[in-house]
């Protein structure tokens, strides 16, 4: 099965900036009560995932400045780990998410310019299975 019909798109999705400070992307979270979101470059190409426990890391590694200044002078992607939420492509299959949203909540979707195209939510796959596994059996009954 192609992933497409399970794609939330960018348009629907909060994301931030790579250019985007620290202080604003803390503050994006806590409006929408994310523990994570994509991140993207000004010209749309995905950049990662910044997530709390990039936020509060980067808070203990400067617990000896208590000054907000320095929260509107780092920016994400000087905090995020680039390497740790790989996107999927938009030509990948169910079964390329299925390892991958058992470790996150949400796949980062990508095109073929590897620009940001939208998520796949752990929910979404797990109800793709379930209508695709349990729903014909119970409906057998």
């Amino acid at each position: 099965m192609n992933i497409v019909s399970l794609l939330k798109p960018k348009s629907t999705v909060s994301y931030v900036y790579d250019s985007s400070t620290v202080r604003q992307g803390l503050e994006q979270m806590k409006a929408h009560s994310f523990t994570a979101t994509p991140v993207i470059t000004k010209d749309g190409k995905y950049a990662g995932v910044v997530s709390e426990g990039d936020f509060l890391w980067y808070l203990i590694k400067n617990s000896k400045s208590s000054d907000i200044k320095l929260l509107e002078s780092t920016y994400i992607k000087d905090i995020i780990d680039k390497n740790k939420f790989k996107p999927v492509r938009i030509s990948a299959t169910i079964n390329d998410l299925l390892l991958m949203v058992m470790n996150q909540n949400f796949v980062s979707v990508i095109d073929d310019r590897d620009c940001f195209i939208g998520i796949i939510t752990r929910k979404s796959v797990l109800e793709y299975f379930y209508k695709k596994e349990v729903e014909p059996k119970t409906d057998s009954k």
